[in-house]
């Protein structure tokens, strides 16, 4: 199984998850010419996506859907509050309903080979979910724009391979940085998105002897920098009440823009 950010930040996400025999795109927040320019990096092209799985709909997940599904007539996986969401974000046209296939949280099903489960988390849209993916005994997941965890989150997280993770903002660069108040607290809160510490802390009840890649991904522009984020999450795991240390794994940082490493277990 590999996992390929094809980019990932505050102004597009786009994921590429498969093996040799399937193919699926987590989030379409990016051009379909920028897409297929990703998928080209790696090997791949429009025509070997089996599936298109959003995670909500904000325009940096959303963004370059419409062109993408009229091109290439991709099935569309996401939950039907999600999908009542595209549908009435007019920036993304008309798609052809028949592309649309409703998933539930915590309910898994197959893209070919691939086995696909939905997790519900905390964010200000209709119906968000997280992915996470299981290949015989491999597993990744995909867990971005997480205002908050608890134990259920922690418990369904358990055990993976790869591990790709929110780390959004440094708390005091957006504190003191140009976004408005009422901005500000919506990151912030619950429903908003996990900063470099809580992204830390999370990693730190995740972390076992066999995980293989940890990656950080949707850095905010504005209010992290890649290093920062790097450091203090090292940081978090070290200091926190468990028997690892930051350096004991290989940690990434996904680019905002271009395409990162290849993380393949």
């Amino acid at each position: 199984m590999r996992l390929v950010s094809l980019s990932s930040g505050s102004s597009g996400n786009c994921i590429y998850v498969g093996n040799d025999h399937t193919h699926i795109l987590v989030d379409c927040g990016i051009s379909g010419k920028k897409t297929e320019e990703g998928l080209n990096s790696v090997g791949l092209s429009l025509s070997d996506i089996d599936a298109i799985l959003i995670t909500h709909e904000h325009a940096d997940h959303i963004g370059g859907l419409g062109v993408l599904a009229r091109k290439a007539g991709v099935p569309i996986y996401a939950t039907r509050g999600t999908f009542e969401g595209i549908r009435s974000t007019k920036s993304v046209g008309e798609l052809d309903s028949s592309l649309f296939h409703p998933v539930e949280a915590e309910l898994p099903f197959l893209i070919k080979d691939l086995e696909v489960d939905p997790m519900q988390i905390s964010h200000d849209a209709r119906e968000p979910v997280a992915y996470r993916f299981y290949e015989n005994e491999k597993k990744a997941a995909i867990v971005t724009d997480l205002g908050t965890y608890d134990q259920r989150i922690v418990d369904a997280l358990q055990g993976f391979d790869i591990l790709f993770l929110e780390a959004n903002h440094d708390i005091n660069m957006l504190q003191v940085g140009r976004y408005p108040y009422p901005l500000k607290q919506r990151i912030l809160g619950d429903k908003g998105h996990l900063s470099n510490e809580a992204c830390g802390r999370l990693l730190a009840r995740l972390l076992h002897d066999g995980i293989k890649y940890i990656e950080l991904g949707h850095l905010s522009h504005e209010n992290n920098l890649p290093e920062l984020a790097y450091e203090t999450v090292k940081l978090e795991v070290t200091i926190s009440d468990n028997p690892y240390d930051g350096n004991d794994f290989p940690i990434y940082v996904a680019k905002r823009s271009e395409v990162s490493r290849v993380l393949e277990v």
